[in-house]
């Protein structure tokens, strides 16, 4: 479990000066880029000129071709997250009403989710073909693992004495689990549904990117088959920056949770 103070709010001055850093590195790669492949000789087949793909990357923005690819893969992405979350929220929520179940299933379940699932991608697609249903099943299962351990975590750790005090006072089941039970676990459950929707998201763009018809991962492929690889990378720097807007929303709506 999480030390005291994991929770805690950060100050203003702690976020910024973790923005700034943040903007540092990501100014340094930059420049480490245009340096190697501008004077350093490094071949465009394996790294373009940043110029080339900020060109192309605005290219495929006006165009709007990236809207498909796009709105396949977070239509994926939503489906494998709503049912990792249900599944894993309800599921855990059962395990943990049972100190004996914990005990079962939770070193079982933890076992499972060290093992790389995206091995059995082949099966996955086996059972359920190239388009989005094997990436979503795929999605689904990998994000389910964080998801139900940290939900068996939340409720099983919940302070004891706390449910004591709500029985001893006449609560129902129902209270017991509004008033005590979901806000002693939500911020442990909160950092596994934020867990459990990155790893959905970087499995299906992976899984994009070795079996499928579409999707951004597949046009990524597509881009580097046919040695475009300053697009290709323009759509690198697209998927890096939708993931990176998707993560900052969800840890958002997490912060936000946590201080309610």
């Amino acid at each position: 479990m999480s030390g005291p103070g994991i929770f805690e709010e950060t100050t203003p001055r702690e976020r910024l000066t973790s923005r700034l850093v943040q903007l540092v590195f990501v100014l340094v790669l930059a420049v480490l880029w245009y340096v190697s492949t501008n004077y350093w000789g490094i071949s465009p087949i394996l790294l373009p000129k940043p110029q080339l793909v900020l060109g192309e990357l605005i290219d495929i923005l006006r165009s709007g071709e990236f809207w498909p690819d796009l709105l396949l893969t977070l239509s994926e992405l939503a489906a494998a997250f709503a049912i990792s979350m249900t599944s894993g929220v309800v599921l855990g929520f059962l395990i943990s009403r049972s100190p004996v179940l914990v005990k079962v299933f939770e070193p079982l379940l933890a076992g499972v989710y060290a093992v790389p699932i995206i091995l059995f991608l082949p099966l996955y697609v086996l059972f359920f073909g190239l388009g989005p249903a094997s990436k979503i099943a795929l999605g689904a299962t990998i994000s389910f693992f964080p998801i139900v351990l940290n939900t068996i975590a939340g409720f099983a750790n919940v302070d004891k004495l706390h449910v004591t005090a709500a029985r001893s006072m006449g609560a129902s089941n129902w209270h017991l689990f509004r008033y005590v039970l979901m806000p002693g676990a939500l911020p442990v459950m909160l950092s596994g549904l934020r867990m459990g929707f990155t790893v959905a998201l970087l499995s299906i763009i992976g899984s994009e990117t070795i079996a499928s018809l579409a999707g951004l991962g597949h046009r990524i492929v597509h881009l580097a088959e046919a040695m475009d690889m300053a697009r290709m990378f323009a759509y690198i720097v697209f998927v890096i920056a939708i993931a990176a807007t998707l993560n900052a929303v969800v840890s958002g709506l997490e912060s936000r949770g946590r201080r309610r």
